[in-house]
């Protein structure tokens, strides 16, 4: 019960922040307003490393299916306990996004543009095609599974308190080098769980969710962690 909690604290608070950055960049009448992708990607980098802080001590902090099921399949984490990591992931994600649209109520009505307030919420591609969509999101998740294995491994930033911001700066950077095509969600929680708050909540205006899109940054960042998991294994095994 103590995991599924301190992951669902974890994501919520990545989610709260995260989201809330975007929010405040896209929404109508923000005072971010068209601040930009370097405000976004700094604003998600923070939240990362505010989650890891917070939780981490007690679950671990994955906040991220993919990193919880790439941990799984490469012998690190009990698969018994894979439902209460992904189970609070995902309440998390959900709650996190509730509290963004909350923060921001009076900018919905404002912001006329059905693609924006769903771009709050989840993610979507500058030009779509699932292929390498489905490609793009498994090399960025691939890198932060690899780089957060690497940062776990590397004991004196551990000891000095240093890996939950290592772990942000590492989110920071794939946002910036590898996040401009699809938005680089890396983490099927984070996109699919506030799509389902964007699918419900009473948002004026908002247009449809793109479900047709939404298996993308769930399947993508699997496959990617999983991957990324098993190649450092591979590689630095013993």
């Amino acid at each position: 019960m103590k995991t599924f909690t301190a992951e669902l604290v974890g994501t919520a608070l990545l989610i709260l922040l995260g989201d809330g950055v975007v929010a405040a960049v896209l929404l109508k009448k923000s005072k971010a307003e068209a601040s930009g992708w370097i405000v976004i990607t700094t604003g998600w980098g923070l939240a990362v490393a505010i989650a890891v802080y917070a939780v981490g001590r007690i679950s671990g902090a994955h906040i991220n299916p993919a990193v919880t099921l790439a941990l799984a399949v490469s012998g690190k984490l009990p698969w018994s306990l894979v439902p209460q990591y992904i189970g609070g992931q995902m309440l998390g994600a959900f709650l996190g996004a509730v509290l963004v649209w909350l923060t921001y109520l009076p900018h919905w009505r404002e912001t006329p543009e059905h693609d924006i307030k769903l771009g709050v919420f989840c993610t979507a591609p500058a030009i779509r095609n699932a292929p390498a969509n489905v490609l793009t999101e498994a090399i960025g998740t691939f890198v932060m599974v690899f780089g957060v294995l690497a940062i776990g491994a590397y004991n004196p930033a551990a000891q000095s308190g240093l890996t939950p911001l290592l772990v942000g700066f590492l989110v920071w950077s794939i946002g910036l080098s590898l996040g401009g095509s699809t938005g680089y969600a890396i983490n099927p929680a984070r996109d699919l769980a506030p799509r389902i708050a964007h699918a419900i909540l009473p948002i004026p205006n908002k247009g449809g969710s793109d479900w047709s899109y939404s298996w993308v940054p769930v399947v993508g960042p699997i496959i990617g962690g999983i991957i990324g998991a098993l190649v450092y294994g591979w590689l630095f095994a013993g």
